[in-house]
């Protein structure tokens, strides 16, 4: 069941069962996070041979590591014998293989099985049939994205489509350079609200005006209730008097070498479903990954990203990393203020959607169709 609106500009959401049953979020994770390509890990993280990640995707943890080839692999983070554990910590790094802390299980960096207690007694153990299981990976933006798909499904068509639908130029996102950028500050967020209400809240800025007085200072337009993400190809223009994408409109750094005259001055937002937002700006990029770990909790990883000799120069980023910090903080407070909501009996049927957030309502046929629901 869903709201019916009275009135021709309103459209209907999703009901408020969707951002809180725990069933709901089980088939999310399913059929969304363990089916589709999922951002995992920034690539120069793993910066050597045997550097290690573990990252939750779905209900699965997957462990990412550097071979010793210099390639990545991806792997399920689980011991072929008895099914511990195998990499126990977030992140570190191994000299040659990783090893189970429970029974010395031990596996080379590209997943083969190489030693174990009396393994040599046992010739007919097949080491590579007995390795790690292997997880797809792709490299895009300077990420590895998994996936845990048997087949998993075109990455071109769902994963890098996404800034093509946005920007409407496949070439444009690559101007950015985001894959050479390097890493300036990281902050992670423990959100108590469910994903959707994230995402959602990302797309549109009928908000913007109401919580957000130091991005309209920025982008004027936002103070109309029109997100980046509503027309196609469009950047929101810095305000006349604004000389950089920093809290207080002062310059931030020079703009990036590719970055063509047409995106100088403007910042463009891409979400890639169904947990990553892309935000671009002329110095720097801003690249959000959600790990959705239950129906009202949500951590959020917020990379800012600059040129590699911005960060090597050690230059004060801290303006421009204030200014979306405070943002994330605004927006996340506000998601956190809708989460109790979803289960008041006031939006059993759910809510509605104004004209400038009808873009939202594509978002929830998405959802609904990866789902499998019928929407009436």
């Amino acid at each position: 069941m869903t709201t019916t609106p009275t009135s021709p500009s309103l459209v209907a959401t999703l009901p408020g069962h969707y951002y809180t049953d725990p069933e709901v979020f089980r088939r999310e994770q399913e059929l969304l996070f363990e089916s589709l390509w999922f951002c995992a890990v920034r690539v120069a993280d793993l910066d050597r041979p045997g550097a290690f990640r573990t990252v939750q995707v779905g209900r699965e943890s997957v462990l990412v590591t550097r071979a010793r080839t210099g390639e990545l692999r991806a792997f399920l983070n689980v011991c072929r014998h008895r099914g511990a554990r195998l990499c126990t910590e977030e992140s570190g790094a191994v000299r040659r293989s990783l090893q189970c802390p429970y029974h010395a299980w031990t596996y080379d960096l590209d997943g083969r099985l190489i030693a174990a207690p009396n393994l040599i007694k046992m010739p007919d153990v097949d080491r590579v049939a007995y390795g790690l299981i292997k997880v797809a990976l792709r490299e895009w933006l300077g990420y590895a994205w998994v996936c845990l798909a048997d087949e998993p499904p075109s990455f071109e068509e769902t994963v890098t489509h996404a800034a093509v639908e946005r920007l409407g130029d496949a070439a444009a996102i690559e101007h950015y350079g985001t894959e050479r950028l390097a890493l300036g500050r990281r902050v992670s967020y423990d959100v108590r609200a469910n994903w959707k209400l994230i995402v959602e809240n990302f797309m549109e800025c009928y908000h913007c005006a109401t919580i957000h007085p130091e991005l309209t200072e920025i982008l004027p337009e936002f103070a109309e209730g029109f997100a980046a993400q509503y027309y196609v190809g469009h950047g929101a223009e810095f305000g006349e008097r604004i000389a950089g994408f920093t809290v207080d409109g002062s310059p931030g750094f020079a703009t990036l070498p590719e970055v063509s005259a047409e995106q100088d001055r403007r910042y463009y937002a891409i979400t890639v479903k169904p947990t990553v937002f892309v935000n671009l700006v002329p110095d720097h990029v801003i690249l959000h990954r959600m790990f959705p770990l239950a129906a009202d909790r949500t951590v959020v990883e917020c990379d800012w990203l600059y040129a590699p000799d911005v960060v090597a120069s050690g230059a004060d980023v801290s303006k421009s990393v204030e200014l979306f910090h405070r943002v994330n903080v605004q927006d996340f407070e506000a998601c956190e203020r809708t989460q109790p909501g979803m289960s008041s009996r006031a939006y059993r049927g759910g809510g509605v959607l104004v004209p400038n957030e009808h873009h939202i309502g594509l978002f929830h046929e998405w959802l609904l169709h990866r789902l499998g629901d019928d929407r009436a």
